[in-house]
């Protein structure tokens, strides 16, 4: 199906009430990821699909797939996980940096059975845990040449009897013959590109998904077990890709750069599955994406060479290449999308003025498989994260857990209902498939995002703050219990909160406050090497430990820990003005629901330097100038 049923008008944020009054289910959407991409290949088979460059230093090299080699490559990857027993309630664990064989591999899993992708930075318990939960016997994954470190850390769980089967990947467009690989008893291990060459093309041997069934799980936060692992079906996937794909900002010729990991539901939702829609090509950045350096040096020319129209990063990617002169014609470049953690009002405006291109926000969350809303480049909405996607519904209720809808325009907890709201968390495995469970976030149908937030009349969604203490580094969601455990275990420790601290390059870090027992020996320092030893994923690792007589607590005696972000905050906005000698004071304060910073200068201060430090930070601040 085609046109205007598929395809509505979808250019202002007026148009949302048209596109509703069609049924979704009236648009003819495909029913599976698979399907997703036999249309594709069916209609534009000889048109490049995937351009994926070797590393960021080689991207005039890429290797390039068209849509029909794409299906025929994915064919046989399906066909090879069939034949290793792989069956529709079945997961296969994905682990490793993005390269063109992990592209393939994803949508084979999710044709085969169900993907599980995986980080390699979590730890060998927490991997362990997640590969019980899934299921997972056969896991993909970087080889020595691709990822070593990814490398070691599979055969390690093979060894602890978790596997029965390791397919490798291989460098994108290495050559020549790899290096041998290790026996390991009771698993089979081979390149996967190796043996699926041998496997059909034209057709998958098994059964192929349909709508309701699981196509992934992706793990997400941090509990102080392990990370949840939320499941997504099929139709949650292409109905998310179709609500981004429908805008207007979209069309064929749209050329889409890709560079965040595929185990993160950006990734495959934005850079892999929408474009698939429309025919679209995505260039992919080699596997350490947006970590690798050499890429900003590059990056306005890939911008040029390949036509690169849109991408999806977070705030720190923009940040960065606000700084990197442009070198190239980049008048392609029109639908640059951001999210995953708060934008600072510097960063959007620099950018803009950078590159005249205008950020475009969007909100979401792995348990409501992506994307939920987005922004309109030509309408300006300061402080929103967007508009609510097509078929999407959000309210706001009260935070007591009675599901009250608050008054319009008041401040609540966000929550979502629609086609893109998962099952559930991977909780167990039984003899039927995964085992699933709202674990408290679903209420009848409704999903409870765990953010604070207003709506106005148009739907456009205001994020106020986090009624859980999630941490976001960098896009990366860190429970800060797991922090608090670590430190926990330590027996002259008596006490510990994590919260996040404003960072101008990763948005928030972790820093934690402890309170010791009498006559404790370690130091500050002491304590943060012995918690970034024992933290779960490296990210989480604490950048500073701050050792209180005690911690802060409510009338009632809990915890109190906007004190603490409070003073976090003082503390990393006096480090940034350190140097600015006209600086008389830096204060934070908790004002509703928000913190603020307050600095006190002298009427001779360079006023515009402060603020521009000021400006590189996702907090509220105010200037007071002493007369």
């Amino acid at each position: 199906m085609t046109g205007p049923l598929l395809w509505p008008d979808y250019a202002t944020p007026t148009d949302l009430a048209a596109i509703e009054a069609v049924p979704l289910h009236a648009r003819g959407l495909p029913e599976s990821t698979y399907g997703l991409l036999v249309r594709a290949a069916t209609r534009w088979p000889d048109r490049t699909a995937l351009t994926v460059l070797p590393d960021a230093a080689r991207w005039r090299e890429p290797l390039r797939r068209t849509f029909a080699e794409l299906l025929a490559d994915v064919h046989r990857v399906a066909n090879l996980l069939h034949d290793l027993g792989v069956r529709r309630g079945d997961a296969v664990a994905l682990m490793s940096p993005n390269c063109a064989e992990l592209i393939t591999a994803t949508l084979a899993a999710q044709l085969a059975g169900i993907a599980a992708p995986l980080g390699s930075g979590l730890s060998r318990p927490h991997l362990t845990e997640l590969l019980r939960r899934s299921g997972a016997r056969v896991l993909v994954t970087a080889g020595p040449g691709l990822a070593p470190e990814t490398w070691d850390t599979a055969q390690a769980l093979a060894r602890d009897g978790l596997l029965d089967a390791i397919l490798v990947l291989r460098s994108t467009g290495a050559a020549g013959t790899p290096e041998p690989l290790p026996a390991i008893d009771g698993v089979r291990i081979g390149y996967l590109g190796e043996l699926a060459a041998a496997m059909e093309p034209s057709a998958f041997h098994g059964e192929p998904p349909g709508s309701g069934d699981l196509a992934a799980m992706f793990h997400t936060g941090g509990t102080t077990g392990a990370p949840k692992l939320a499941a997504h079906t099929h139709a949650n996937e292409v109905a998310d890709a179709w609500m981004l794909s429908a805008s207007n900002l979209f069309d064929e010729r749209t050329v889409v750069f890709a560079a965040l990991p595929l185990f993160h539901v950006n990734a495959l939702v934005v850079t892999l599955l929408a474009p698939l829609f429309k025919g679209q090509a995505v260039v992919w950045a080699g596997p350490l994406g947006y970590r690798d350096p050499a890429l900003y040096g590059a990056f306005w020319k890939i911008v040029e060479h390949y036509r690169i129209a849109a991408m999806s990063a977070v705030p720190t990617v923009y940040a960065t290449l606000a700084q990197c002169p442009v070198d190239a014609d980049i008048s392609s470049l029109r639908f640059p999308m951001v999210g995953a953690s708060p934008l600072p009002a510097a960063v959007r405006d620099t950018f803009h003025a950078h590159t005249g291109a205008a950020l475009v926000e969007g909100y979401g969350l792995t348990e409501a498989t992506c994307a939920s809303a987005r922004s309109f480049p030509d309408v300006s909405r300061p402080g929103s994260v967007g508009q609510r996607l097509p078929y999407q519904r959000m309210r706001v209720v009260r935070t007591d857990g009675t599901w009250e809808d608050v008054p319009a325009g008041g401040t609540g907890l966000l929550a979502i209902s629609g086609p893109t709201v998962f099952p559930g968390y991977v909780t167990d495995r039984d003899e039927n498939g995964p085992v699933l469970d709202g674990l408290g976030k679903l209420v009848d149908g409704w999903l409870d995002t765990g953010d604070l937030a207003r709506i106005d009349e148009e739907g456009f969604v205001f994020l106020v703050g986090r009624a859980k203490d999630l941490i976001i580094r960098g896009g990366h969601n860190i429970d800060p219990a797991v922090i608090e455990d670590a430190l926990l275990a330590h027996p002259q420790v008596t006490g510990a909160t994590a919260v996040g601290r404003p960072d101008i390059h990763a948005g928030e870090v972790p820093v934690v406050y402890v309170t010791l027992a009498p006559g404790a020996t370690m130091t500050e320092d002491d304590l943060r090497a012995w918690a970034s030893e024992r933290v779960p994923d490296r990210t989480a690792a604490p950048k500073t430990v701050t050792v209180l007589d005690e911690l802060p607590v409510t009338a009632v005696g809990k915890l109190y820990k906007p004190a603490l972000r409070t003073d976090a905050i003082r503390r990393e906005v006096r480090a940034a003005l350190d140097k600015v000698a006209e600086v008389h004071h830096v204060g934070a304060t908790t004002e509703g629901s928000s913190i603020v910073a307050t600095v006190t200068v002298s009427s001779s201060a360079d006023q515009a330097a402060i603020k521009a430090i000021l400006g590189r930070y996702a907090i509220e601040w105010r200037l007071v100038v002493l007369s």
